[in-house]
């Protein structure tokens, strides 16, 4: 196994070192890209491929990027759906960032003739679920 095969393997979302205090005070907007997403079809176990779309503006935390980036590669060999996907995503970001408002977009590449769009978003300020 090479080092980062090694280092996704035991890398845990959840450890409270992947997460930043946010230092500023205003609102702001974080916007992630991340294009080399992949998982695995659950039905079939062909690979499935997309953009990942992260924004949102954070309340007292921040997550750091390479922890999100191991987090994000850790799907590569999960079966997991799309809709699934976006939804892990979210709510783990969720429920560790507390943030004011966020949205992802999963952007999977066509497969067979369809193209998928997921998008899930909260607005705290507005209720939006």
């Amino acid at each position: 196994m090479k080092y980062g095969e090694k280092e996704i393997k035991k890398f845990d979302i959840n450890n409270k070192e992947n997460f930043w205090p946010n230092k500023n005070k205003n609102d702001y907007t974080i916007k992630i890209t991340l294009p080399e997403f992949m998982c695995k079809c659950p039905r079939s176990g062909y690979p499935d491929f997309a953009t990942i779309y992260i924004e949102y503006i954070p309340n007292e935390k921040v997550i750091e990027l390479k922890a999100l980036k191991l987090y994000i590669n850790s799907f590569i060999d999960r079966y997991i759906s799309h809709e699934d996907s976006i939804n892990e995503i979210f709510n783990i970001l969720e429920k560790k960032l507390k943030p004011k408002k966020m949205k992802i977009v999963g952007d999977f590449n066509p497969r067979g003739n369809v193209h998928t769009i997921i998008e899930r978003e909260k607005d705290v300020k507005s209720k939006i679920n």
